[in-house]
């Protein structure tokens, strides 16, 4: 019985090589709870502002995001908000054709995974450049 206890009862997920389907698996699941996350606290404060001096409140959160270190850390986290959002949503239409039959194909899954990320990136790139530049 000695020689069999350090031996896993089945695999685990260190012994199995990444691949662009199963990242991009995880991260739909990990972008859902993320934007989840940010919804909540979105509802919050707009519950903030209904509730109490709605001025008062956005001159608050501009200030905040006027603040140097602390200015920075909510831009950063406003910029991965926006990444998993479009990442997810770009992967929910990929998900869409899936749905309906279309890209199932090997070539096609990988294809479709790496425009998933790209357009991700590019349009994170495009509105952050149009907010926090213009």
């Amino acid at each position: 019985m000695s020689k069999y206890q350090n031996k896993p009862l089945s695999p685990h997920l260190s012994i199995y090589r990444p691949q662009i389907t199963s990242i991009l698996s995880i991260s739909h699941r990990v972008t859902g709870f993320i934007l989840f996350v940010a919804m909540t606290i979105l509802v919050w404060l707009i519950c903030a502002i209904t509730y109490c001096d709605a001025m008062e409140v956005l001159k608050s959160i501009s200030d905040l995001l006027n603040a140097n270190i602390l200015g920075k850390i909510l831009k950063t986290a406003i910029i991965i908000v926006m990444f998993c959002m479009f990442f997810h949503l770009l992967n929910g239409i990929r998900h869409l054709f899936w749905d309906i039959g279309k890209g199932f194909e090997l070539k096609s899954v990988y294809r479709s995974g790496y425009l998933v990320i790209i357009g991700a990136i590019l349009l994170t790139i495009g509105i952050s450049c149009y907010i926090f530049f213009n």
